[in-house]
């Protein structure tokens, strides 16, 4: 298959080169999001969350999203169980976890916004860490972002590459980029 060829499967978990930009999908962006998939740079990844939906339809929606990520390269990790990641064929899953779920031969992301939270997820195997609020964002109205030494505190703590989430814009990660950032995040700046 030649490189600009459509991969018309996910590679598998142990040869996954992981992606530095990754996409967020909900309500906010779900009449975009086609748009937004096709725009991502090759190579990029994809949370689907649409926690909105009823479940027959978020996995419909799941799999048109799929499909189109394919055709970009793109990886696409499910927000919810090991088991239903497993089960609607996603790269990987995204939020908490145990140990168990890298066993399936998924990829882990998991939300960490404290140290608590990256020791869970440390514990769990993550392999991604979306770490968050890095900027003030309308996901999380009123809550005071992390200033740049808690990040770097916080980034330290991470076993697995670090991805900024949470008002994100490429000129922003650009700005608090550091070396134990891995990549950025963001919902309506890719969308």
């Amino acid at each position: 298959m030649l490189r600009d060829q459509p991969c018309p499967q996910s590679p598998t978990p142990q040869k996954a080169v992981l992606p530095r930009i990754w996409l967020f999908t909900d309500e906010r962006n779900d009449a975009r999001l086609d748009d937004a998939i096709i725009r991502l740079p090759r190579h990029s990844g994809i949370i689907f969350r649409h926690y909105h939906l009823p479940e027959d339809v978020r996995r419909a929606r799941f799999d048109d999203v799929r499909r189109l990520a394919r055709r970009h390269g793109h990886l696409v990790f499910l927000a919810g169980s090991a088991a239903l990641a497993k089960r609607w064929r996603a790269d990987g899953l995204h939020g908490n976890a145990d140990r168990r779920a890298a066993k399936r031969g998924l990829l882990h992301s998991a939300p960490v916004h404290d140290a608590r939270e990256i020791h869970r997820a440390n514990r769990a195997g993550a392999d991604l860490f979306f770490l968050s609020p890095i900027f003030a964002t309308r996901s999380h109205p009123g809550q005071r972002p992390l200033s740049p030494l808690q990040v770097k505190r916080l980034a330290t703590l991470c076993d697995g590459e670090v991805i900024f989430l949470g008002g994100m814009d490429r000129k922003r990660y650009r700005r608090r980029k550091n070396a134990l950032a891995y990549g950025w995040a963001a919902i309506s700046a890719l969308s």
